[in-house]
């Protein structure tokens, strides 16, 4: 249902009348994410300048039953942020100000719209490391990184965005400010109520602020290149690193086509002749960094890498990264539609995976680029294609059904770090079954009612 002019005016009064947009023109930006072939355009998109704010608007919308879907750079790869038919979007790219270092507690307390970059850039300044890495760092928001539970490059070693949230506040549905968890390292009092709402994609409230934990700056790192002939050996390097007792701080792959599409994109310098490539990192103490590093090149000619290099300083390691995390936008270049899929198996599977995900393009005739987070068994299968050709499409979504079902079977989950939204919804159930399932939507029922938070997303 459309907004109402009183609607309209109660809104602009609220955040002053040149932060509510209206015009279809200004719409349309906000009418998607960075899933593919999925959108909607809002009834308007306010943009609040704080928690005052955003509770005052998620108050008047539920006085009046309006559908509240909350946005952050709009980079989520699931659907999250897409609006729902008749919603407002409250886009909070206004609340950027980092509010606190504190080096003697190791924490940093931000609002929710502070670009993840900026993140690490301040502790940086202080000696200190924000771990947390996704390949949209440079544009997404924290307070979207803490809603999605993102990971990232740097997962395996550091772990995601939960592992480093302390603290939050949270506007609920109904217009109530909370403050969960703290600075301490141990609090047990009650439950856990922060965890709730990491991960929970908008749905059961809207996080304004954020205290995050910090560790020290790692003092040495060491960055290094792996050549294969054969996926298959890349994914048994990366089994066999995990088995050795290594923790490495990245262990990241691509394959043919990913490598093609970067080089043409980028002109990095990859070999275009290898099935598969690995980067691999690590970091920490000097002695420890010298001594991983060894063994990892060691395992990976063991597994019959064709060619090893070291990152002779920062300049080349900073551009053998690139090469990984230009992935997504290179791959996009090459087809009208780009579905990145996220699926994450047992590290030890790995190697099944990625043989499953080739065969399973072959096929259906699909140009798939594979590429992501192998160290921790996150797997990016990327389907180039076209939304405008419907029979092509039809293929796409039966080879993605079967590449679910293989990630299911072999006792993977269906999202490693983009989160469920629109895109992933329908094979939840299946992955954590009929009790869980219904749980989810009890927790969902209990703390907002009406279904007024970015509904149909995760559930229906």
């Amino acid at each position: 249902m459309p907004l109402t002019e009183s609607q309209l005016a109660d809104l602009r009064t609220l955040v002053g009348p040149e932060h509510v947009l209206t015009s279809p023109e200004d719409l349309v930006a906000y009418g998607f994410d960075g899933t593919a072939a999925l959108r909607q355009r809002p009834e308007a998109v306010v943009l609040p300048a704080d928690t005052a704010q955003v509770a005052a608007c998620v108050r008047l919308a539920s006085e009046h039953g309006i559908p509240v879907v909350t946005r952050g750079s709009g980079t989520g790869l699931s659907g999250g942020s897409v609006p729902t038919p008749g919603s407002i979007v409250l886009c909070l790219v206004r609340m950027d100000r980092i509010l606190a270092v504190d080096p003697a507690n190791l924490t940093l307390r931000a609002q929710c719209g502070v670009i993840t970059a900026a993140v690490d850039a301040e502790a940086a300044r202080h000696g200190l490391f924000y771990p947390p890495d996704p390949g949209s760092m440079k544009v997404s928001t924290i307070g979207g990184n803490v809603a999605e539970n993102s990971g990232g490059l740097r997962g395996l070693k550091y772990g995601v965005t939960r592992d480093y949230v302390m603290g939050l506040e949270v506007v609920m549905p109904d217009g109530r400010v909370v403050r969960l968890g703290n600075a301490c390292v141990k609090d047990v009092a009650g439950y856990s109520m922060k965890d709730l709402f990491v991960g929970s994609e908008g749905t059961l409230g809207i996080i304004t602020e954020v205290l995050l934990r910090l560790v020290p700056r790692p003092a040495a790192r060491r960055t290094m290149l792996a050549t294969y002939g054969r996926m298959e050996d890349a994914a048994r390097t990366v089994s066999d690193i995990i088995a050795a007792r290594i923790i490495p701080c990245t262990l990241e792959f691509l394959d043919r086509v990913t490598i093609g599409c970067v080089e043409d994109h980028a002109r990095i310098g990859l070999p275009r002749d290898c099935e598969a490539l690995l980067l691999m990192e690590t970091d920490g103490h000097p002695a420890a960094v010298e001594d991983e590093a060894r063994r990892m090149l060691e395992i990976a000619r063991a597994r019959g890498a064709r060619e090893v290099r070291v990152a002779a300083d920062e300049a080349e390691a900073a551009r053998l990264a690139t090469a990984r995390r230009s992935a997504f936008s290179a791959l996009a270049r090459v087809r009208p539609t780009t579905i990145l899929e996220d699926v994450t198996v047992p590290r030890d599977r790995l190697a099944e995976m990625v043989a499953a995900i080739a065969e399973t393009a072959a096929r259906h005739r699909l140009k798939v680029g594979t590429f992501g987070h192998m160290g921790d068994g996150n797997l990016h299968p990327t389907f180039l294609t076209d939304e405008r050709d419907a029979e092509e499409m039809a293929r796409v979504h039966a080879a993605l059904e079967e590449i679910v079902d293989r990630a299911l079977a072999l006792g993977g989950t269906i999202t490693g770090e983009h989160g469920v939204g629109l895109a992933k919804k329908a094979w939840l159930r299946r992955q954590v079954g009929d009790a869980s399932h219904d749980l989810m939507r009890e927790l969902k029922r209990a703390l907002d009612p009406r279904g007024l938070l970015n509904p149909g997303k995760i559930l229906d």
